[in-house]
């Protein structure tokens, strides 16, 4: 290959990047595929360990890398919390979730510390408020970001104090439970400019 057809190849490559980057530095649009997402959470005891998932309903989310603004909703649905015992998640879902009156857990990003990049992996704080119980509260949760094409996928790990934040708490007797709880978050979608 000669040294001619070198440069124009690098200079390919490197207008395809710019350009793809321009884009991406204007608003873009992440629609959560709800089938493709999970919520998964592990709470502990003195007697054992409980894994289990909640279902994303809906979710979608704006954000402009240029200005590091967020914003958009993440809908969960407080039913559908499902540990493999259907005793034991009746007695979480109605005596502690008490999905029946709060049907809905939802997470509404406002701010995001950290540089998105228009490819790869990008690791962020989203500062947020996180709707349990019908209560609101603000809470900032690390966030990995992989982008591939059109394709997104936002993962986190954190915990939630809910105890503190006004939940039942099921210890009984020497029975002892944690009082917050692991969550890992995993949502998938797809990315479009903004209008």
């Amino acid at each position: 290959m000669t040294m001619i057809k070198i440069a124009a190849r690098t200079l390919l490559v490197s207008l395809t990047f710019s350009f793809t980057s321009i884009a991406f530095a204007q608003r873009q649009n992440f629609k959560i595929n709800p089938s493709l997402s999970t919520v998964a959470f592990t709470l502990t005891s003195n007697d054992d360990t409980t894994k289990g998932t909640f279902q994303v309903e809906k979710g979608a989310v704006a954000f402009d890398p240029a200005s590091a603004q967020i914003s958009g909703l993440v809908v969960v649905s407080a039913a559908s919390g499902n540990s493999g015992n259907a005793a034991r998640d009746k007695r979480m879902l109605k005596g502690v979730l008490q999905a029946s009156r709060f049907a809905r857990i939802t997470f509404a990003p406002q701010s995001y510390t950290g540089t998105m990049a228009p490819a790869g992996d990008s690791n962020l704080q989203v500062t947020g408020v996180f709707t349990l119980h019908g209560t609101p509260h603000t809470i900032t949760v690390p966030m990995l970001i992989h982008i591939q094409g059109n394709q997104c996928t936002a993962t986190s790990t954190f915990k939630i104090p809910y105890v503190q934040w006004g939940l039942k708490d099921p210890s009984w007797f020497v029975f002892r439970v944690a009082k917050d709880v692991a969550i890992k978050l995993t949502l998938t979608g797809s990315l479009s400019p903004a209008n």
